[in-house]
């Protein structure tokens, strides 16, 4: 029997706020609870801006890398809405696929059809083909898979026909068809290319990997982003879920206490967090209680420059 949606469907819940850019900068320089960002008029802390509108996002999202490529299994389905739904009722709404991602979109779909769609949900997808012509068609099927009007954000996965696709995606944002433009890179390759693209072409997003031991982003292209005033999307936090495992049974340093977390995850997340370049950082997972506890790491203090420094150094050493 099918469960009643948590949510109702409301396309209008799709349609990023499309401020001017002096006002976006001067809300941005009204001050801020987190470091470099200001918390939304209203919102819960962990709130985050996107530079080149001012719309607000939760700074946790969700990505569905692996994790939510279940095929048809019923139970495994079942398993991955229990996960959109923790991770909903802890203010969840940014949300990450991908056509390369096997059947992730159509697990997302199947999700949407349980739970309703919450309001302000925001959908970032990829073009992934090397095909300048099969890239909107690609776009189109995404779009049904995930069963939403709209992409809230299209990004160039991995940089592949990034040359084709990022014309195309530009004319579709000002037609309206999708909110945000963007590029993406994982696990340090292309980086050389990737600040190319970002310092010549006018992007609203880059999402790129960061962790406590995977730092090279902080030299040149996390400034860069701030510089251009462009969202920054944090993925694999955990390293696939290697640097957690990793971690699991030992003893979490007791200055985590001082910024309120309680497991190796939210002292990751909150590492993540805590770099002002960072927008949002979007962990994976299969089982509902962790999608909770990665919403709740963006609540309460972030560390400061020296405790980040202790934090990668004390998972380093591990």
């Amino acid at each position: 029997m099918r469960r009643k949606p948590l949510f109702a469907a409301s396309p209008s819940s799709f349609l990023p706020s499309r401020r001017a850019l002096l006002v976006a900068g001067a809300v941005m320089a009204a001050g801020a609870s987190l470091p470099g960002f200001p918390l939304a008029a209203g919102a819960a802390p962990g709130t985050r801006r996107i530079p080149s509108s001012g719309e607000a996002v939760p700074a946790v999202g969700l990505g569905t890398w692996i994790t939510f490529n279940v095929g048809n299994d019923p139970l495994l389905l079942e398993r991955s809405a229990r996960v959109m739904e923790a991770f909903f009722a802890g203010g969840g709404r940014v949300i990450d696929s991908s056509p390369m991602y096997g059947s992730s979109q159509a697990t997302l779909g199947y999700g949407f059809d349980r739970l309703g769609r919450p309001e302000g949900l925001f959908a970032a997808d990829k073009v992934w083909t090397s095909s300048q012509r099969e890239g909107p068609a690609q776009m189109a099927r995404s779009r049904r898979a995930w069963k939403v009007p709209r992409f809230s954000l299209m990004q160039v996965h991995n940089l592949r026909g990034w040359e084709a696709h990022l014309p195309m995606l530009l004319e579709k944002k000002a037609a309206g068809e999708i909110g945000y433009v963007g590029i993406t890179t994982s696990e340090g390759r292309r980086h050389g290319l990737f600040e190319e693209i970002m310092a010549r072409e006018t992007l609203d997003a880059v999402q790129v990997t960061y962790n406590p031991l995977d730092r090279e982003v902080e030299e040149r292209i996390l400034p860069l982003a701030a510089e251009r005033g462009t969202a920054v999307i944090v993925n694999r936090p955990f390293r696939q879920g290697a640097l957690t495992r990793r971690l699991e049974g030992e003893k979490l340093p007791d200055f985590a206490a001082e910024i309120g977390a309680s497991s190796w995850a939210q002292l990751i997340l909150k590492f993540i967090l805590a770099h002002p370049a960072v927008t949002v950082v979007i962990p994976a997972t299969t089982r509902p209680e962790h999608a909770s506890e990665n919403m709740a790491a963006s609540g309460g203090p972030l560390p400061d420059a020296a405790m980040r420094e202790r934090i990668s150094a004390a998972i380093g050493g591990l």
